[in-house]
């Protein structure tokens, strides 16, 4: 390990499309070279793009993570090309990179609002499932000891989180971890179900603490925390649900870190026995929050690659910034991103 390399955690969220906000995020990081990928926890999109690094990482060390993230991405948009999920004329003149003026986009909502995936698909068809089979291989992301892994799913029975580990790790796992369940049918691991990792984990940080040699967790975010005025159409109040639910369980982790952190710095627990977690985050809502969630769908290349050097521009900056912090202190201010909610005191 180079001596100015400093370790740390990535935890990866889910969003669809807007997972390539986090391959930019992914590929300044591998290519600048200041940072050690220790672990990595990943939700969904999250969890493509972390099997993906870890694939490409095993046959080629950072190069090799990069290449095949540029692979997956390149063969998701291929993939869907003759699609009529796709912007109209009038959203290529504008610039608009959403598909809500798609007729398609709104029809295929209505239709999952309906019916089940049981009653739709049947056949249980799923061309998602098809391309990670493609582009991964799996036996050496299980092969890959360059950092942790760590892939999350939603218990459809008992409603807690699962985590996979790498040694595990199939691509069952992975589409678990990704499952829409409007859209596809429950994952089955081991005759339990299970469906999309963001409804309890998007992502888990847990599974990090105390395993990779550093409490460094940097969570690239994709999916807004905060969203300013009342939606006020169905498709509108059903996206804003959407993000709240996808950024539940996330928000209840920073609150349990930021409240151990808190109890250390008190001394109301042993040092001995606790470390502080370091959390820092890597987000750009200014760019993402006005594409909208119809975006999500967007698998166009133009899109993905406008995505990917957000995500590229955000790392460059946000590095430049807490570069020096890292393994020293976090770098997001819990104490503050709870103030004024009613349950947080003041120590």
């Amino acid at each position: 390990m180079a001596p100015t390399q400093k370790p740390v955690n990535l935890a990866l969220q889910g969003g669809g499309a807007h997972g390539a906000f986090t391959w930019g995020v992914l590929d300044y990081l591998l290519e600048d070279g200041r940072l050690r990928i220790a672990g990595i926890s990943g939700t969904s999109a999250g969890a493509m793009n972390a099997v993906a690094l870890a694939d490409g990482m095993t046959r080629g060390g950072p190069e090799g993570a990069r290449a095949a993230l540029d692979n997956f991405w390149r063969a998701m948009s291929h993939s869907v090309r003759h699609t009529p999920l796709r912007r109209t004329p009038i959203d290529r003149i504008t610039g608009n990179w959403g598909l809500e003026n798609n007729p398609f986009y709104h029809f295929m909502n209505a239709l999952t609002g309906m019916a089940s995936p049981y009653q739709l698909n049947p056949l249980n068809i799923n061309p998602l499932r098809d391309l990670v089979a493609e582009t991964i291989d799996f036996e050496m992301v299980r092969r890959c000891t360059a950092f942790e892994l760590f892939v999350s799913a939603t218990n459809v029975e008992t409603g807690r989180v699962r985590v996979f580990s790498r040694e595990e790790l199939t691509i069952d796992m992975v589409m678990a971890s990704a499952c829409l369940p409007h859209v596809y049918k429950a994952v089955e691991i081991d005759g339990v179900p299970y469906w999309d990792g963001g409804y309890m984990g998007n992502p888990a940080l847990f599974p990090l603490y105390g395993k990779t040699g550093t409490d460094d967790i940097v969570v690239v975010q994709i999916n807004p925390i905060e969203r300013k005025g009342v939606p006020r159409s169905a498709q509108e109040i059903q996206n804003r649900l959407n993000e709240i639910a996808f950024n539940a369980s996330l928000l209840r982790e920073f609150r349990a870190i930021d409240f151990v952190n808190r109890l250390l710095h008190e001394g109301k627990l042993s040092a001995e026995h606790f470390r502080p977690v370091k959390i820092h985050l890597i987000e750009n809502e200014a760019a993402l929050k006005p594409m909208g969630a119809s975006s999500k769908m967007n698998v166009e290349w133009a899109f993905l690659t406008r995505l990917r050097d957000i995500g590229r521009e955000t790392a460059a900056r946000w590095l430049d910034c807490c570069h020096d912090r890292i393994g020293e202190a976090s770098t997001v201010d819990l104490r503050a991103m709870f103030q004024g909610d009613g349950t947080t005191q003041q120590g």
